[in-house]
């Protein structure tokens, strides 16, 4: 499993950002290898349609699921199509987010909204 959380900082100590689209990194964290790298989300300074471009982003780096406190609908269809899974964060770290799903103890993310086009 290949799982993605959105970040504010570079450290898996570091609290989720809450933004998904608008998110400066992404920890992307590979279950076989125990190994996690930062990703820069190049599309948080993009004037519209940040959630859909980072989800695209996501979706070329393979990732199969991610983590976060809400979502787009638009970015969530880009993500379901591919079959990635969508999870619900909690307000914890990065490090236990990732363990959580490591433990099967998060749910099916249900806050799916219209998105906040071109809201800054």
């Amino acid at each position: 499993m290949i799982v993605a959380v959105p970040a504010e900082e570079q450290k898996l100590d570091s609290p989720l950002c809450v933004s998904f689209g608008r998110a400066p990194y992404y920890c992307v964290f590979d279950t076989e290898t125990q190994k996690s790298i930062f990703i820069v989300n190049e599309a948080a300074q993009s004037p519209g349609g940040a959630g859909i471009q980072a989800a695209q982003d996501l979706v070329d780096a393979n990732i199969t699921t991610l983590i976060t406190f809400r979502l787009g609908e638009n970015a969530a269809k880009v993500l379901t199509t591919a079959g990635v899974s969508l999870l619900k964060a909690l307000n914890l770290s990065i490090a236990d987010n990732i363990n959580a799903v490591l433990g099967n103890k998060l749910v099916a993310l249900d806050a799916i909204h219209p998105g906040f086009h071109h809201a800054h």
